[in-house]
């Protein structure tokens, strides 16, 4: 590397279709977009690494020989490298680093796992490891080091996303598979809605619920699943559970469906814009009547999104907060100003490519 000097850069992502359906087995619709997460790092002579991450004004420091120990919850700067340790992947010298994002922090759009997908491929470049030029590799040890080292209920949609790039179909489900779309979307206008959200509380109370009403549903219909077509029988078991399993059950059911008209619009000989918009809309009905995870604050940007001409919008992520996006071809710069007034924080975004090595 030229002048012992690496930079490495992954995107964030917008969940086109498919919120809370990886971690049930059901395939999701996701983008890459343009606000990316970058590390840039000189190498040092010895095994120390020293990294300034000034987003969230945080330092860290550590050798690289033994285990590294966690210091705070999530501590994936650590528990990445420890990851790939029991992969014998080692790096041969330390690093002084800087870690810069454009991506809004816990607000739905992945920056947490564009960060580890990062950091991985930074890793891997360091150590001169072949597997650097994996996604899949990098998406699934990503996954490892945020969610599976920490016993958190996420899933894997969002290392997928920002190491594949693009627009990416996951099926998740008898086995893992990635399907690339071609990319025939026109630009975007993602918000930060500045509310808050807690992604684990709001990711386990949908679990949960989904899980026991799944189970109720099993016992009068053995054998059913979430890819079970919907009957007279099955709509009538759903309808008798417990109303927050009965809500969220039927969402997932009517997300995964729309999920599949997505796939079909995305594999279709042309791609009919205005149908996409449509089909985000009804995505966020959803999100808003059954899943129950768009606010009011939510609610008032998205309206305003529409008012401007916006041909469809939903929420980004796990909800309750974060971030909201719309599609804008001819818009973008009305829906722009419109949420600005509103005191969100927009950006004028496009879809981009995956983790990359940039120098």
């Amino acid at each position: 590397m030229k002048n012992n000097v690496l930079k490495v850069s992954a995107p964030g992502r917008m969940c086109l279709f498919g919120e809370h359906q990886d971690y049930f087995g059901l395939p999701i619709i996701a983008g890459a977009i343009n606000l990316r997460i970058t590390f840039e790092g000189k190498a040092r002579p010895d095994r120390h690494i020293e990294i300034i991450l000034p987003d969230i004004e945080e330092k860290e420091g550590f050798d690289l020989d033994g285990d590294i120990p966690y210091l705070k919850e999530r501590h994936y700067i650590r528990s990445t490298i420890n990851v790939l340790k029991r992969q014998n992947i080692a790096m041969p010298n330390g690093w002084d680093l800087k870690v810069h994002g454009e991506i809004p922090i816990n607000s739905g759009t992945a920056s947490s796992s564009a960060m580890v997908v990062a950091w991985v491929k930074y890793f891997l470049e360091a150590a001169g490891d072949s597997r650097s030029n994996s996604p899949e590799t990098i998406a699934e040890w990503a996954f490892l080091s945020e969610v599976a080292e920490f016993g958190e209920p996420g899933g894997k949609m969002d290392h997928y996303a920002s190491a594949v790039g693009g627009v990416v179909n996951i099926h998740f489900q008898p086995e893992m598979k990635v399907v690339r779309f071609p990319n025939h979307l026109d630009e975007f206008v993602l918000a930060d809605s500045m509310q808050r959200k807690n992604t684990t509380g709001t990711l386990g109370f949908i679990k949960n619920n989904v899980y026991n009403g799944l189970k109720k549903v099993q016992e009068s219909i053995p054998g059913f699943t979430v890819k079970n077509t919907l009957g007279e029988r099955e709509l009538d078991a759903i309808n008798a559970l417990p109303d927050d399993e009965k809500r969220l059950l039927g969402g997932t059911l009517k997300t995964r469906d729309l999920t599949r008209e997505g796939m079909d619009l995305f594999a279709a000989r042309s791609f009919h814009h205005e149908l996409f918009g449509k089909l985000l809309w009804k995505q966020q009905e959803v999100l808003r009547e059954n899943i129950g995870i768009s606010t009011p604050r939510l609610n008032e940007l998205l309206d305003a999104a529409m008012e401007m001409g916006a041909l469809g919008a939903k929420i980004n992520g796990s909800g309750e907060g974060g971030c909201v996006f719309a599609y804008t071809p001819g818009r973008s710069e009305k829906v722009y100003e419109a949420l600005a007034r509103l005191g969100a924080k927009p950006h004028i975004v496009r879809i981009d490519e995956g983790v990359r090595r940039e120098d």
